[in-house]
């Protein structure tokens, strides 16, 4: 039986564990348990995505308040704040996935994700930084892509840079974050030890109580 929608559930997006060892995977750890009743999805409005944008550092303070003040005049930009971040979310989603199971990405998975990086490339300039060049993005002329843009360069940095081996998924019961695996030998199995690792010691603990 295919699980009704999950219960609305106060968002923590600026608050959130950052345990993703990469941006892109702290975002689309924005929700949990996918599929499940106990899904709970923290991007409910432009404004959890503003407040998940400032807790990662993908933008500061001051072009937070830019942006708070532009969706709450503009409900059409609001809306497209919210609806584009979901969908770049579920694109990661979707390409991490595929490496935490040992496969490779679709082609149409990794055209999207290209595709909207194209799209935030074009409102984007390079900027002189420590003697080099970022990519940057103004919030007033560029709002939406402000945020996506830094996600979409995350993303394809570990997509052309990175051993894909170590793109993992949390082994807990129904969490189905992602993280990028820094460790020497490969071996880590949750996004917290402290939580999703913690509570399947409990219920090996438990099974293993039945069984006496």
């Amino acid at each position: 039986m295919k699980p009704g929608p999950p219960p609305k559930t106060a968002s923590r997006a600026g608050s959130l564990p950052l345990v993703g060892s990469e941006v892109a995977f702290d975002f689309t750890n924005t929700a949990s348990g996918r599929g499940h009743t106990s899904h709970q999805d923290h991007l409910q409005s432009a404004e959890t995505v503003i407040a998940w944008a400032v807790h990662a550092k993908v933008i500061g303070a001051v072009d937070a308040e830019v942006l708070r003040a532009a969706v709450s005049s503009d409900e059409r930009l609001a809306a497209r704040m919210l609806n584009e971040a979901l969908e770049l979310r579920d694109i990661i989603h979707d390409i991490g996935m595929e490496f935490s199971s040992g496969r490779r990405a679709r082609d149409q998975q990794v055209d999207a994700l290209a595709k909207v990086h194209a799209d935030c490339i074009a409102r984007a300039r390079l900027t002189n930084h420590g003697g080099g060049f970022i990519w940057t993005w103004d919030a007033r002329s560029a709002p939406v892509e402000v945020i996506l843009g830094p996600i979409t360069l995350s993303a394809l940095t570990l997509l052309t840079r990175s051993d894909l081996s170590r793109i993992k998924m949390c082994q807990g019961e129904h969490c189905g974050w992602l993280f990028f695996d820094v460790t020497k030998n490969k071996s880590r199995r949750w996004c917290e030890m402290e939580v999703c690792g913690n509570r399947a010691k409990q219920k090996r603990h438990q099974s293993r109580q039945r069984q006496d």
